[in-house]
This record gives C-alpha cells, sequence and structure tokens, in this order.
C-alpha cells in the first residue's frame, strides 16, 4: 500500500474516534436550539427550506453560535462500522497493519461498540429494523422528513454493515436486526409502476418516488435477506425493482436521478450507488440478467465523472461543485465490481487528489469545493464517515494487489 495513503487514513481515523463518531451534518440546521426558539419553523415550510439551504450552502459555520449539538447520524455509524469490518479484514490477513489501524482485538471491540450502537438507533414505529436522520430536513420541492423517518438508503447502508459484522463476529442479534429490515421495506414502503415493474420508494413518506438509486439499494438489502431466508417474495421484490431501474436506464448507460421531473439530472456518485445495488442483487440471489447493464452503467460511470488530473465531476455536464461523494463513491464502486485491479491508476490518481485538495491538516475531509468560497466544515456523515468508508476499500484492494505482486 501507499504510505501516503495510510498516513491519510489514519489521521481521518483519529479524529473520529476523537469525536466519537459525533458531529455536524450539512442538513442539520434546524436543530439550532437558537432559530427553534425565535423563528415559526413548525409553520413555514419555506422558513425551513431557507434554514436548511443557508446552512448547507454556506461556507461559514455557525452551528456553535446558533448551538446546533453534534450528534450520533445511523447512516454514519453505518459507514463507520462497515470501515471498521474492512479493517478487521485487513489486518486478519496481514497483521503487521495492527501499527497503523489498531489491534485486531481494538477494532473487534470497535465493531461490536458501534453495532450495538447502530442498533439503538433505529426508527421506532414501524414494521421492521429501519433508520433515518437526526434532524428534520426538506427537500427542494418543500417535502418535509421529520427527525428520525427512516429511508431505505440509510437503512441499506446500517443493516448492510450489520451482516458484515454478523458474518465476522457470529452474533446473531446482528443478523436477526438485519434481516427484520426487510419488514420494513415490505411493509412500510410503497411500491411505484413503472414500465410494468415496481420501484421500491425512498420513504415510508409519499412524494420522494421512483428515485432509482433508492429503489437499488432497497432491492440490495432484500437480496441480503434473500441470502439468509430464501424467501421468495423478497427475491421477487428485490427483481422487479432491478427490472425498473434498467429499463430507466439511458442507452448511453447513464441513469438520471429520478425517472420524473424534476430531478433529471446525471451525478457521479449515485450512479455509483445504482451500480452498487445491481452487483448487490447479482451476488446475493445469483441472477446474472442484468450484468450488461451493470457493465454499460459502468462504462458511463468511468468514462464521464473523472478528469485526467484525478478532479471528480459532479455532474455529467459539471463539475462543481466537487462534492467529496464523488471522489470516494469510486474507491467503493471499483471494489464492488471487482475493479480496482484494472483501474488502479486511475483509484491512487484520484485518491491522492483528494488527499491533497480536500483534507485537512487536522485529519478530517472537506465537504464540497466550489468555484468560488468552499465549504470546509467538518460534517461527521456525509465527509467523514464517507471518507473512512470508502478508503478502507481502497486498503482492502490495493494490499490485495500488494501481496499479489510481491515474489
Amino acid at each position: 500500500m501507499v504510505q501516503n495513503k495510510i498516513i491519510s487514513f489514519t489521521s481521518l481515523q483519529h479524529y473520529c474516534e476523537k469525536e466519537g463518531y459525533k458531529g455536524w451534518d450539512p442538513y442539520d440546521g434546524l436543530n439550532s436550539k437558537v432559530l427553534q426558539k425565535i423563528l415559526p419553523l413548525k409553520h413555514s415550510a419555506i422558513l425551513r427550506l431557507i434554514v436548511i439551504q443557508s446552512f448547507k450552502r454556506s461556507p461559514w459555520n455557525f452551528r456553535k453560535l446558533l448551538i446546533v449539538p453534534k450528534q450520533y447520524n445511523a447512516k454514519g455509524i453505518g459507514l463507520f462500522l462497515q470501515g471498521y469490518c474492512n479493517i478487521y479484514k485487513i489486518i486478519i490477513n496481514n497483521p503487521s497493519y495492527h501499527n497503523e489501524f489498531g489491534t485486531k482485538e481494538d477494532i473487534l471491540q470497535k465493531i461490536h461498540y458501534l453495532s450495538d450502537l447502530l442498533i439503538s438507533l433505529r426508527s421506532k414505529g414501524y414494521h421492521g429494523s429501519c433508520w433515518g436522520y437526526n434532524f428534520d430536513w426538506q427537500s427542494r420541492r418543500l417535502f418535509l422528513f421529520p427527525a428520525y423517518c427512516p429511508t431505505v438508503v440509510a437503512t441499506c447502508f446500517c443493516a448492510s454493515a450489520l451482516f458484515e459484522a454478523y458474518e465476522l463476529t457470529k452474533k446473531k442479534e446482528y443478523l436477526d436486526v438485519a434481516l427484520d429490515s426487510a419488514n420494513f421495506i415490505v411493509n412500510d414502503l410503497h411500491l411505484d409502476d413503472y414500465e410494468g415493474e415496481k420501484m421500491i420508494s425512498y420513504s415510508p413518506l409519499h412524494g420522494n418516488d421512483l428515485v432509482s438509486n433508492a429503489s437499488l439499494l432497497g432491492s440490495k438489502v432484500l437480496a441480503y435477506c434473500y441470502k439468509y431466508t430464501k424467501n421468495e417474495n423478497y427475491l421477487n421484490i428485490a427483481r422487479s425493482s432491478v427490472r425498473a431501474c434498467c429499463k430507466g436506464q439511458s442507452a448511453d448507460g447513464s441513469w438520471t436521478y429520478s425517472q420524473i421531473p424534476p430531478k433529471l439530472w446525471v451525478d457521479s456518485f449515485h450512479t455509483g450507488y445504482n451500480l452498487d445495488g445491481l452487483i448487490a442483487y447479482e451476488e446475493l440471489t445469483g441472477d446474472c440478467e442484468y450484468h450488461e447493464n451493470i457493465e454499460k452503467g459502468f462504462a458511463y460511470y468511468i468514462q464521464n465523472f473523472f478528469n485526467d488530473d484525478g478532479s471528480p465531476k459532479y455532474y455529467n455536464n459539471k463539475q462543481y461543485p466537487i462534492d467529496i461523494h464523488c471522489p470516494g463513491q469510486l474507491l467503493v464502486t471499483l471494489h464492488r465490481l471487482h475493479k480496482y485491479g484494472e483501474y488502479s491508476t486511475l483509484a491512487n490518481k484520484v485518491l491522492h487528489w483528494t488527499i491533497e485538495n480536500m483534507q485537512d491538516k487536522k485529519g478530517y475531509f472537506y465537504y464540497q469545493l466550489k468555484e468560488g468560497i468552499s465549504s470546509k466544515i467538518p460534517y461527521m456523515r456525509w465527509s467523514n464517515a464517507f471518507m473512512f468508508y470508502a478508503m478502507s476499500y481502497y486498503l482492502i484492494d490495493s494490499n490485495n494487489m500488494d501481496k499479489d505482486t510481491t515474489p
């Protein structure tokens, strides 16, 4: 492994551990204790949107001044858990790396701690295990998600990490909680018609539907649950979702974020999410019918979202803002599609660019770089947990490549 990438990762690891995995989020403006007292946020959708977007877009951090507490975010904890599971695998295969990342026992202890924490953060009042965010947030269409309203995206990242934790620890509680997420998808989410198939909704609320990455990540969860239970209903729902999303794929291999206006843009990391959902469905169910869609989607992804200097693009037709998810998701996608060996030069170039341009000396990663003033606020879920998760996959792949090339 390249030593400077390890130094970058351990710097991030130490920062996140020092913060206790708690932090701010781009969308947590409505958690301000000051604004809750002085503004009628519960009664004005426009005012809520202004607050959220002001916090999200501002390069200056007003959270201390306006008393926005640092908190756990369930998806962030799921990302950390998956990252530590990956690091544990590295140390098992190469014990010498305990000097950098911690001993096998230290990492296993963190896996148990984060798994238990994640279970405690489940959203309540639903048919199965599910997770949401620790703040009220609102989309551009004035659609309000109350705090802890579960989404299929957050649930996928959390359940997937618990499946991994179970495989490493064999603690049955982790498996049971992860399997229970299928009950949430089947009973609390709704299935929306698209091209004669069914897409899985983003949340139990109506109004943010026909989103490809949400539907495919829902398929990933159901495919995981099918692997362990052989429940045909899970397989049928997952397959219909995959078919729908493949029908929604453009001839050039791209996907728009949603199948309906106004969210018809094509972006980098949601394309990566789509590929992750598809490859998970294929590998967990054994159904390879849609492999051509994966290859076509990957070809579009790899050819349209990365520049020669290693800088990533947010959109297919526009580079800025450069979001930290854009370079991070590349590392995940190459691992998940087993393409790191073929694209290791690109991975190293993009990660080097990201460390040089988007990592602070304190170890954390920046949210976004813009053409004007960039946002360098240390967001725990969006930036740091995601890069911890993403770089852990890079470390697995680069370590494996090092072993393969050692005489």
